[in-house]
């Protein structure tokens, strides 16, 4: 029996990602991720789930001196990023299910990801990021402002958002309070977490 695809479409399309975004140096979110690691304390420990080949968000905090960890469900994303950055912890799994999870992180970023997900595991992902940042600690996501669900332009699958509001109260029902927001290129919406 087939395992399923916890990388939600991303495996199968993996060769396209790497050699279009993942050769995307400088490309869309490394600009807000670096303006945003300028909150980060010297040094942090920083979480990118769902890294894919590490271009651009990775490659943007590694070359900011941050100790990067990541995680992402394809195997092959995981591949060209071990082949990128040899040295960077990286674990292959399905992102809620990550054993990184076990420890704690100064920061941590999710570009692109949320929506690939239910929304219980959601829901679920932010309870876990919530309970590895200490206080002061900071979270980035992507998700669209409004509450829609659309085909994923490289997948086809579904994608979901829950909107501004709902990732609000699951933010504040887990310790964490929503320091802003922005909108960037490509009509991308950016929240901007801490945990208090």
């Amino acid at each position: 029996m087939a395992q399923p695809d916890k990388s939600n479409g991303y495996e199968e399309i993996a060769p396209i990602y790497i050699a279009g975004r993942g050769q995307s140096h400088g490309g869309i979110g490394a600009s807000e991720v670096a303006d945003w690691s300028r909150s980060l304390p010297s040094g942090a420990t920083v979480l990118d789930l769902g890294c894919g080949p590490g271009v651009p968000i990775s490659e943007t905090l590694i070359e900011r001196g941050f100790n990067l960890y990541g995680v992402d469900a394809s195997p092959r994303m995981v591949a060209a990023f071990q082949a990128r950055f040899p040295t960077i912890p990286i674990e292959c799994a399905a992102i809620e299910e990550s054993a990184f999870f076990n420890r704690t992180f100064d920061a941590v970023v999710a570009w692109g990801l949320f929506f690939l997900l239910t929304e219980e595991t959601q829901r679920k992902l932010i309870a876990k990021v919530a309970a590895v940042l200490p206080r002061g600690g900071r979270f980035l996501f992507t998700a669209p402002s409004q509450i829609c669900t659309w085909a994923d332009a490289m997948t086809e699958q579904t994608s979901v958002s829950l909107g501004h509001d709902a990732y609000q109260a699951a933010l504040e029902s887990n310790g964490m309070s929503l320091a802003g927001t922005s909108r960037g290129v490509g009509d991308n919406y950016y929240y901007f977490a801490i945990k208090t």
